[in-house]
């Protein structure tokens, strides 16, 4: 490549040589010189154009997959997962303390949760574009505010209706902000290990899940609930300032492009994917809104006893969300490995039906949760696996999530909605839990013969 005054010299050549030539019938001698030198600076106009253009679509580089940066990025997005997912599957602890102590009705209190889990799912679609367009900073500080407010709207809340809007709506709408660019931004560093980097973010879900209601335990006895709520909105803050001000995009902006792009649905392995997610995610919660309500009512253990039950899930979930990962990284793939998964989780929900001791529920709570995080951290690497162009794992990301926002939404209120058909017993909704999951199992199945035909061993 020449210097700067050899291009414009190449380029001045280039668009004399190439301007219109002398034409008698069209020189017109007052307006000839102006209209030869305006022909000669529209092709230099032109030919720097055309040079610049060629210079800003050069081809992005690959995904650095490591390195200090990369993992920071990992690290961040880890944090981020802490204060939202990990957040989330502390809701056990809040269901059995609405429940019990402020005497809403359980089916009522799932909604809190769900429309939680719904906005940060649906919101996907808009936060996800939105990063692709090269916003991605705007939308982690604005949703980062909008937890901290609803949690701390939270600590003053004395009504149904306030945690509706304070806990549901204010901090499903931060989540939703935070959640989906943070996930498409750590897919954007890595390629081989892209798995094990998103079951390491994954893990802080299952972090959170034990951190939160470890401190609810220990505060809420002595305290109140005012201010346990408001310390952990304190350590969110604390949380969100450190990501805002270290997360880093690594794509060039994508200003073009609709919010959704329809044509993703014509993918076989990607919609048929999708429909078994959502069979999944309908059910999966369930067990995570539900295991200490139903160790207190049906079993009779402690409310002490409840929380434990939900640090044990959310502990071993840790466990559970990066060795899958490892081994889909090395061995199977994302996709090959999430089937497993499904149908373990299957087994579980339905085995639910015959725990009926302290013991065995402890058991079942450990391995339910322990196999259910390979499903909870697998299934966005299987969406960015599915994704051929980085630049649109935003909005591609997000759209998945907007659709399986209805699942999450409606799912642990049906399952309450059973449990209050079938007297309080619990049954109904057990098996139509299992019943969920293993469908989508299923689907699952067909989307990776969609993506790879009758080949057995293909890593997907």
């Amino acid at each position: 490549m020449g210097s700067a005054n050899e291009t414009v010299e190449v380029l001045g050549y280039d668009a004399i040589r190439g301007a219109p030539s002398y034409d008698e019938k069209a020189y017109d001698l007052e307006s000839g010189t102006h209209n030869h030198a305006k022909a000669i600076l529209t092709k230099v106009t032109s030919q720097i154009t055309r040079v610049i253009t060629t210079s800003s679509n050069k081809p992005i580089e690959p995904p650095p997959d490591g390195g200090l940066v990369a993992w920071t990025q990992c690290a961040m997005t880890t944090m981020i997962i802490f204060n939202t997912w990990g957040y989330i599957n502390s809701f056990g602890v809040f269901q059995t303390y609405y429940v019990n102590t402020l005497g809403f009705q359980p089916s009522n209190v799932s909604w809190v949760g769900s429309i939680q889990i719904f906005l940060m799912f649906f919101i996907g679609t808009f936060s996800g574009r939105a990063m692709d367009a090269g916003y991605l900073r705007i939308t982690l500080i604005t949703g980062s505010i909008l937890q901290v407010v609803g949690i701390m709207m939270t600590s003053l809340s004395t009504k149904y209706f306030h945690l509706l809007l304070s806990q549901g709506i204010c901090m499903g709408i931060g989540d939703g902000l935070v959640f989906c660019p943070s996930i498409a931004l750590v897919s954007s560093y890595f390629s081989t290990k892209k798995s094990l980097a998103l079951g390491i973010v994954s893990a802080g879900s299952g972090l959170g899940g034990v951190i939160f209601p470890l401190i609810v335990q220990q505060l809420l006895p002595k305290v109140g609930f005012a201010w346990t709520v408001r310390v952990l909105g304190f350590i969110v803050m604390a949380l969100s300032i450190l990501t805002c001000t270290l997360t880093k995009s690594r794509l060039p902006p994508r200003k073009t492009g609709a919010i959704i792009e329809w044509g993703y649905f014509k993918e076989p392995p990607f919609t048929i994917y999708l429909a078994g997610m959502f069979m999944c995610f309908w059910s999966l919660y369930f067990a995570f809104y539900y295991i200490g309500s139903y160790g207190t009512e049906i079993i009779g253990v402690s409310s002490s006893d409840g929380i434990s039950l939900v640090l044990l899930m959310n502990g071993l979930s840790i466990i559970g969300r990066i060795y899958p990962n490892i081994l889909s990284d090395r061995l199977f793939g994302p996709l090959n490995s999430i089937i497993p998964f499904t149908f373990i989780a299957s087994i579980l929900l339905y085995s639910w039906t015959a725990v009926h001791t302290r013991a065995a529920l402890f058991g079942w709570a450990a391995m339910y949760g322990l196999f259910v995080a390979g499903v909870q951290s697998l299934f966005p690497a299987v969406v960015s696996s599915l994704t051929a162009d980085l630049k649109t794992a935003g909005v591609r990301m997000g759209m998945f999530f907007t659709v399986v926002s209805f699942a999450v939404l409606t799912g642990p209120p049906l399952g309450g909605a059973l449990i209050q058909a079938n007297g309080g017993g619990y049954l109904y909704a057990q098996i139509w839990a299992g019943s969920s999951m293993a469908a989508g199992g299923l689907l699952i199945v067909v989307a990776r013969w969609a993506a790879t035909g009758s080949q057995l061993r293909v890593k997907i």
